[in-house]
């Protein structure tokens, strides 16, 4: 199988370096297209990847194609590659708020998978939602899929309201993670801990709750009563943001994400 990425940046790259050890590429090496030439010279000192500075030596040889471009180019790219695709060709497209329908209609192809990727794929935690337009198989989708995997975890939705509104949930939501991790250091530094240490107790804080989740089967909720006790400091941490309507704040910043999403789609 061939596989192709357009797109170089930080998510282009970060799916390309995970897919480049797939089993599925059958030991070819993954293709990747961009067009600035001080990212292709990086690039080509991988030697997992063959690059392309020409879309047109490339993309008629791909049998699936990554764009991996910002929303706001995807009309100059599809009219630049229109002529390059064929009606074979699987387009996974990690654009966000760019849809199956418009994919289809620019390129005038119809096997198109969307999908809602995240920053942790960086790390190898990622979690990338996906759907597809109905021409794509079974079998195609699972090949799909396996690529998805290698940069963390994937979840197939019914259709794209759900891309969209994973957008609110994990598309934008290490941004929320950063957000809550930046207000306890400074609540750390303003209580007199050095800019490392507050970055130990948050960082390790936050790793450790994660872990004690995903290695049981408990609710947040019930976790939340096992540390606190009545009237302990815990509890007097919770009542404040209680008082403060955090969690309903949260989620009305979900629901924003999503509705900008939809916005964008539109």
């Amino acid at each position: 199988m061939k596989v192709l990425v357009i797109g170089a940046g930080n998510m282009g790259l970060t799916y390309s370096e995970g897919m480049a050890q797939s089993a599925l590429l059958n030991r070819r090496k993954l293709m990747i297209h961009d067009v600035s030439t001080e990212t292709i010279e990086l690039l080509r000192k991988d030697e997992q990847f063959d690059v392309y500075e020409k879309i047109e030596d490339c993309l008629p040889d791909a049998d699936i194609v990554f764009i991996a471009v910002k929303p706001y180019h995807c009309e100059d790219l599809f009219e630049k590659i229109k002529p390059h695709v064929n009606n074979q060709q699987i387009f996974v497209s990690l654009m966000a708020g760019v849809t199956i329908d418009k994919i289809q209609d620019l390129l005038g192809v119809d096997k198109v998978v969307r999908t809602m990727p995240n920053l942790p794929a960086k790390v190898g935690k990622g979690v990338t939602s996906f759907t597809e337009s109905d021409s794509v198989s079974r079998v195609e989708l699972l090949m799909v899929r396996n690529l998805l995997d290698t940069t963390g975890a994937s979840i197939h939705v019914k259709d794209e309201d759900f891309i969209n509104k994973s957008t609110g949930i994990s598309g934008s939501g290490p941004a929320y993670i950063f957000y809550f991790m930046q207000s306890m250091l400074e609540a750390a530094k303003k209580m007199g801990f050095s800019d490392n240490d507050s970055k130990v107790l948050v960082s390790n804080t936050f790793e450790g709750a994660v872990k004690l989740f995903n290695d049981s089967d408990l609710s947040p909720e019930t976790w939340m009563d096992r540390v606190a006790s009545k009237g302990g400091t815990t509890r007097a941490a919770l009542d404040s943001m209680d008082d403060n309507n955090v969690k309903e704040l949260i989620k009305d910043a979900a629901y924003a994400a999503f509705n900008r999403a939809v916005e964008l789609g539109e």
